[in-house]
């Protein structure tokens, strides 16, 4: 996902048909044009069965939101994987940060020093620990909550590999209730299957350097993630394709997100229904059925205009969650108004102080709500 420019080389582009609705302007100008300032506040660090009463929604919100925000839509914290900040942060509702890694002066490296370019980052369905992916830094690291350390890193910082122990621009790694660890290996073309401690996989989809959709290889696969029966959905960018998978492993459909020209981190809304970003400029979201028909598109145009959104996730209530890349924020959007309801980021502004992103690149929701936690009873491997 990140500086996804290496792999346009490689990418079959499709032809990026327009956006069939535009919404209406939700930005604040003022907000726009305001520098960012230096420093952040320390947060304190998350319980270690992250409860969601950490941050009860229906609080006011703080001034770290971009006015107008509803602090309502969000049913619990939101963990923010700030990519180019080096960071991750845990957000309430009402935009005040909870947690953030590495703390302030981490000396040592699993507290942190040298945690470079975080792109994903998922909690366990338990809320123990979460998964973050450095895809740029070819790394995969495991973080305890309770002590807010590095328990387990596959990869090689900084060297990409093809051999056990490396891998080639990872993505959206996701802890298994057993234990095991589902990456994409994007430029590998594959999805590994590791069980930590050991750093060599368990098992391997797809085939090592053959980078185009086949029945038996990825055209640079950057997801795959869970759905409902124990079955895994795939995001292939050669040739913008989205696969299912039985929960073996053995392919049963392919379809193509309609309209996309560079599809990323596909993900079920529900059964048969799928949700999806275009990551371009403009970009777009929508939600279609494992059959390819579009059910809904959010691709506004002109100043409102998503640019590099890499990763949508729904909410309980409808709506939609969103890290908008390039614009520097994390939106939700309602799919029945078009409608940004909920932002932390400055449009368009990078920073690191409170209410500041840097080219956040993913997101999860706290426990209960999470991505692993809502697919707890069926979640693992194929």
């Amino acid at each position: 996902m990140i500086r996804r420019r290496r792999l346009l080389a490689i990418a079959v582009v499709l032809a990026f048909l327009a956006g069939v609705a535009v919404a209406a302007s939700d930005d604040d100008p003022g907000r726009r044009g305001r520098p960012a300032a230096a420093g952040a506040t320390p947060a304190a660090a998350p319980g270690a069965a992250h409860a969601p009463a950490l941050a009860a929604p229906g609080g006011a919100a703080t001034a770290n939101l971009r006015p107008g925000s509803d602090p309502s839509v969000l049913p619990g914290p939101v963990l923010i994987a700030d990519r180019d900040n080096n960071r991750l942060l845990e957000v309430s509702p009402e935009g005040r940060v909870l947690w953030r890694f590495p703390a302030a002066g981490a000396a040592s490296a699993a507290s942190g020093a040298g945690f470079r370019v975080p792109d994903d980052a998922f909690f366990s369905a338990d809320g123990r620990q979460l998964v973050a992916t450095q895809e740029d830094d070819q790394a995969i690291s495991v973080i305890d909550l309770a002590s807010s350390r590095i328990v387990y890193r596959y990869g090689h910082p900084g060297e990409a590999g093809v051999e056990a122990g490396y891998v080639h621009n990872p993505d959206d790694a996701l802890l298994m209730p057993s234990g095991e660890i589902l990456t994409a290996d994007i430029m590998n073309c594959r999805l590994l299957v590791i069980r930590p401690p050991r750093h060599r996989p368990v098992r391997q989809i797809g085939t090592t350097g053959v980078c185009e959709h086949q029945p038996a290889a990825f055209g640079s696969p950057n997801g795959a993630f869970p759905m409902s029966g124990g079955k895994t959905v795939v995001t292939e960018i050669n040739g913008n394709w989205v696969d299912v998978l039985a929960p073996g492993g053995r392919r049963l459909l392919s379809t193509h997100p309609p309209g996309f020209s560079y599809p990323s981190d596909t993900n079920e809304v529900s059964p048969g229904v799928l949700l999806s970003v275009d990551y371009a400029t403009p970009g777009a979201i929508e939600t279609f059925t494992t059959g390819g028909r579009l059910l809904w598109r959010y691709a506004p145009g002109g100043s409102t205009a998503l640019d590099h959104p890499s990763l949508a996730l729904p909410l309980p209530n409808g709506d939609v969650l969103a890290n908008d890349d390039r614009n520097h924020r994390v939106i939700v959007v309602d799919p029945r108004t078009d409608r940004v309801v909920w932002q932390y980021g400055h449009t368009a502004v990078p920073g690191s102080a409170d209410g500041y992103l840097n080219n956040p690149d993913g997101v999860d929701l706290a426990p209960p709500h999470s991505l692993a936690a809502r697919f707890a009873p069926t979640l693992h491997a194929p």
